[in-house]
């Protein structure tokens, strides 16, 4: 059997994994006002932030870690393997949050939960590169990023609807078992890599491969550069990377993690309230995702390099998000704020897709994964600090230093990628000629 576009398929499930994802992680954020009343009713509103925020930090440092071990991990077994111990665990992890009453546990959990569901970006990042050639990867980059955003857009109004039917421990096992199910056509569908994948017609596979090439010299395809880890992280290149993950990651865990308690302690929102409102804004990131990587792959079409392309995009994205968070200290009525978070969020996904394709753009593809994987636990522990910050800087319900810092962020990814990567394009080894 021969299936046209099969890569088509295999980014279209790895976006599916990225909407459950976004759902499993979305549900603790969304009931949290509810559940942290019943729980914690003596508690004031900061009490209550500092402890969701105490919980989120915990779910940060763990998906920090998660992504150094699922990077190897991917690097190791594969992508088709790696998705399936990934998600798995992490559907499990998302149903035991029923089991919460206090602190203690849902740490525990979300604990889990971050470390499992950190297998996802280094994945998807090695999946792009396995089934892409170099010229359509931003696009596809796009489309499981746009994953996350279709996730927060779902997510709110669907676990905002649930709570009329089913208690919020039954809501954390419905969701769990939705992502043990995703395995199901995962383990039909990828059943090998391009190369060796019986489903591939060959013209897709040549072309999949003939994009994966190198640069030519002196007639000879070059090696691909897959370095020892002491070595990736001596050149600049890859810090350029890390630094940049590190600081634009942490501008969408600020919405991630707080719409919905920003929208109930400004707004005084309930959480249907919240369901009407709270989704929004994602649908600026979905369609920044899918503007950010058609925009790369325009520009690569028509005879842009590398270099130039990633680079446009990535300024552009941080352009948008600039005045939009400065906007958001006085957004006025709720709609207007919600909006402004939306053209955040397109920004913020018109460059991050870039990002995330850098690894693939500098190393071969044995080292994608581990430097998605480093890049991945920088921005997560720089996420996990501004989570930790914000019941801080908000309180008496005042949002606008955390949207400023947000702002100061933007700057210093524009700065690590032009600073630290002056070439965007495929690296060779320091001794080579």
């Amino acid at each position: 059997m021969k299936v046209k576009g099969l890569r088509w398929w295999v980014i279209a499930l790895i976006a599916l994994a990225t909407v459950i994802n976004y759902i499993d992680r979305q549900a603790l954020v969304v009931l949290w006002p509810s559940i942290s009343e019943d729980l914690y009713p003596d508690k004031t509103m900061t009490e209550r932030k500092e402890i969701y925020a105490l919980i989120s930090v915990v779910f940060m440092f763990s998906y920090a870690f998660g992504q150094s071990i699922f990077g190897k991990i991917f690097d190791k077994l594969g992508t088709r393997i790696g998705f399936v111990l990934s998600i798995g665990f992490w559907s499990i992890s998302t149903a035991l949050h029923a089991l919460a009453s206090g602190v203690l546990s849902f740490a525990i959990f979300r604990s889990m939960l971050g470390i499992s569901e950190a297998g996802n970006w280094p994945g998807a990042a090695k999946g792009n590169a396995e089934w892409f050639p170099a010229s359509e990867r931003a696009f596809a980059q796009g489309l499981f990023n746009s994953g996350a955003a279709i996730g927060g857009i779902v997510a709110i109004p669907t676990i905002a609807y649930l709570t009329v039917h089913f208690s919020w421990q039954m809501i954390f096992v419905i969701i769990g078992i939705i992502g043990l199910l995703w395995l199901v056509p995962w383990l039909i569908i990828v059943k090998a890599p391009p190369r060796k994948h019986s489903w591939l017609t060959d013209i897709e596979r040549d072309y999949i491969l003939a994009g994966q090439e190198v640069n030519e010299e002196d007639n000879e395809i070059a090696k691909e550069y897959n370095p020892p880890v002491k070595e990736l992280l001596s050149r600049k290149q890859s810090w350029g990377v890390i630094i940049a993950s590190a600081a634009i990651d942490p501008i969408w865990w600020l919405f991630v993690f707080w719409i919905p308690l920003y929208l109930s302690e400004v707004y005084n929102m309930d959480v249907k309230a919240i369901g009407i409102y709270g989704w929004v804004p994602y649908v600026g990131a979905m369609l920044g995702a899918w503007f950010g990587g058609l925009l790369a792959q325009n520009r690569l079409k028509s005879g842009w390099n590398v270099n130039k392309t990633r680079k446009m995009v990535i300024t552009l994205g941080c352009l948008i998000m600039l005045p939009a968070l400065l906007a958001l200290s006085n957004p006025g009525s709720p709609m207007a704020a919600v909006l402004i978070m939306a053209a955040v969020l397109f920004g913020f996904q018109t460059a991050i897709g870039n990002v995330q394709t850098l690894p693939s753009d500098l190393y071969g593809k044995k080292t994608v994964g581990t430097l998605s994987g480093f890049a991945g636990t920088a921005a997560k522990l720089t996420g996990a600090g501004l989570v930790a910050l914000v019941p801080m800087l908000t309180k008496g319900g005042n949002y606008a230093p955390a949207f400023i810092l947000g702002a100061t962020l933007a700057f210093i990814v524009l700065a690590s990628v032009w600073i630290l990567i002056p070439k965007i394009e495929a690296l060779k080894a320091k001794n080579s000629k």
